[in-house]
């Protein structure tokens, strides 16, 4: 007789299941709220220093508390000598085919693991220094990756600059501007944190086990690198390219129309747009997306047509089938107008998300119960394996 697994509501993809409680963030269909605080709000008035500090340490800082946090991460942006090496033989990977910028900052970060006093150590203490370390050394992992693969000297860090600008910094060699900060800057505060989402939640059953927080950092990498998740600002902008192309240099709204039209009735799926809780749009986009338009307008028509044909692109999802961007739209084409290479995307995204997920494997840790749900089967009945 077959043992019959308990009847249950089952929800494909965890859809509407309430699987835990956090004090870190809420996100609902007209707020997004970072411990207190919501997104537009810290995205007018917060730096991502501010913003990195609030996840991580539960409360605003003083400006004592700022400083002390922001000396600390640019004193700890260095990485191992020996991770040069490994970072040019993953940039030939990357250009050679065999990897992209996600699996080389993914082993990065493992390799980093190694070389942690704290890494074997889950208390509070412990996983707050190794977030701060992850935190200010993930840039310079991105950043040294783009050099070996543009085939320059490594850029060394620089202490006088923030957060955001030393990340320019080290991928190009070139001081930036301060509007190019600023628009960094944002989308690293869009982008820190957004509950339970597939990588955070990642990380926390990789936390809920009592694996270090390294681990669970890269199980959460692993889950980003996906198009249907982080990976979804690097296909916005790979759509955006195809349409151009198609289309050719015009913003034809005709041209652009029938490409839409064959898109939906080929069934497919439009990247950047649609989101699990965001039915009427995500509070994030329109503010990446007027900076990305002010930096575009400030650089050349090439980039003001680029966001032209991503808001035609818009209004027609938006009319026509009832669907919204999320944040990785505008976020593919503003990073292509600040110059940054499109496999970069979703590391960038690293760079800010680490902040939200320490913060819940911290949170894990504190209050832990093994994440272990269950499951409907739906295989063959029970049989003799000699019969």
């Amino acid at each position: 007789m077959t043992t019959q697994t308990p009847a249950a509501p089952i929800a494909k993809g965890l859809e509407g299941v309430i699987a835990g409680e956090t004090a870190i963030c809420k996100v609902e269909q007209d707020a997004l709220i970072y411990r207190g605080y919501e997104i537009a709000d810290l995205a007018a008035n917060a730096s991502f220093e501010e913003v990195a500090y609030l996840l991580l340490v539960g409360h605003k800082p003083s400006a004592g508390e700022l400083k002390a946090f922001e000396d600390e991460l640019k004193a700890d942006r260095d990485i191992p000598a020996m991770m040069h090496d490994k970072l040019r033989e993953g940039a030939k990977l990357i250009t050679d085919g065999a990897a992209v910028p996600m699996d080389v900052l993914r082993t990065g970060v493992s390799v980093l693991a190694h070389m942690d006093a704290d890494c074997q150590d889950n208390s509070a203490d412990a996983n707050l220094r190794k977030s701060k370390r992850l935190l200010a050394k993930i840039p310079t992992i991105i950043g040294h990756m783009q050099n070996a693969i543009d085939g320059r000297d490594f850029v060394e860090p620089d202490s006088s600059l923030s957060h955001a600008a030393n990340l320019l910094w080290m991928m190009t060699g070139e001081k930036p501007s301060a509007e190019a900060v600023k628009v960094m800057d944002v989308s690293l505060v869009l982008y820190a944190e957004h509950d339970y989402n597939a990588s955070t939640f990642t990380c926390r059953v990789i936390a809920s086990t009592l694996a270090d927080l390294h681990g669970a950092v890269c199980g959460g990498i692993a889950a980003l690198k996906g198009p249907l998740h982080g990976g979804a600002n690097e296909a916005a902008m790979e759509m955006l390219s195809e349409i151009r192309k198609d289309i050719g240099p015009k913003n034809d709204a005709a041209k652009i129309n029938a490409w839409m039209q064959q898109a939906f009735a080929d069934k497919r799926k439009l990247m950047g747009f649609g989101h699990r809780v965001y039915k009427n749009g995500d509070h994030r986009a329109p503010i990446l997306h007027a900076l990305g338009r002010k930096a575009a307008e400030a650089r050349s028509d090439e980039y003001v047509k680029l966001f032209e044909l991503g808001e035609a692109v818009q209004n027609i999802m938006e009319t026509q089938k009832h669907i919204f961007p999320n944040v990785d739209f505008p976020c593919g084409m503003t990073y292509f107008t600040m110059g940054i290479p499109v496999p970069q995307y979703t590391p960038i995204f690293v760079a800010s998300r680490i902040t939200g997920w320490c913060a819940h494997i911290m949170e894990q840790h504190a209050n832990n119960r093994i994440i272990r749900p269950r499951v409907s089967y739906t295989g063959p009945d029970l049989q003799k394996w000699n019969g």
